[in-house]
């Protein structure tokens, strides 16, 4: 690892930290560098402002959750068996996830045009994990013909849905019985 990409994972650690003690609106440029240990300077030479420190906290926070996933899933059998069960514990992992939480918790407003109005570079990879496996089963015969885009980006918005319902009072208790139902119906969505 090169010394920036040093520098920037120690950044991006003192945001994270930052977000989990105050929240993204209360995280501020000067907490952060303090925390990282480095001048304000040194930070806005690799973040312009603490909006961008943020977006790549997340970027980077959320798409380990997409490789581990798809880590995990690998193992598995079909292509359709992969990324269905990739999706639930991608749900399962997302809505577990603190830095997640806390956002939710202190700053839900964030995530309003992420529901609404576009895709941020998260449910971007997303997107793109779910076109490359809806290509591998369509090729093994497990899944579906179908465009893949227009499936990944449907696919994206019941996960998403389902991750936010999560997020609802009292919502826990009903935890692994949802995510079986998620299971069931993406695996009936995507069968031949």
């Amino acid at each position: 690892m090169t010394q920036r990409a040093v520098e920037d994972e120690q950044l991006l650690d003192a945001a994270r930290a930052c977000v989990l003690a105050v929240g993204v609106r209360r995280t501020t440029v000067t907490d952060v560098a303090r925390r990282a240990g480095v001048s304000r300077m040194t930070l806005y030479r690799r973040f312009p402002d603490v909006t961008s420190l943020i977006q790549a906290l997340m970027t980077r926070e959320f798409s380990a959750i997409i490789a581990e996933v798809d880590r995990d899933a690998g193992q598995l059998g079909s292509a359709r068996e992969r990324l269905v069960e990739g999706a639930v514990r991608g749900c399962d992992r997302l809505t577990r996830n603190p830095l997640f939480l806390r956002i939710v918790d202190v700053d839900p407003e964030l995530l309003l045009p992420y529901v609404t109005t576009r895709l941020g570079s998260f449910q971007k990879a997303v997107v793109a994990s779910l076109e490359g496996q809806l290509r591998d089963g369509v090729a093994d015969g497990s899944i579906a013909a179908g465009d893949p885009a227009i499936v990944a980006r449907t696919i994206e918005l019941a996960l998403r849905g389902f991750v936010l319902q999560t997020l609802a009072e009292g919502a826990e208790a009903a935890r692994e019985p949802e995510l079986e139902q998620l299971r069931r119906m993406l695996d009936r969505y995507l069968a031949p």
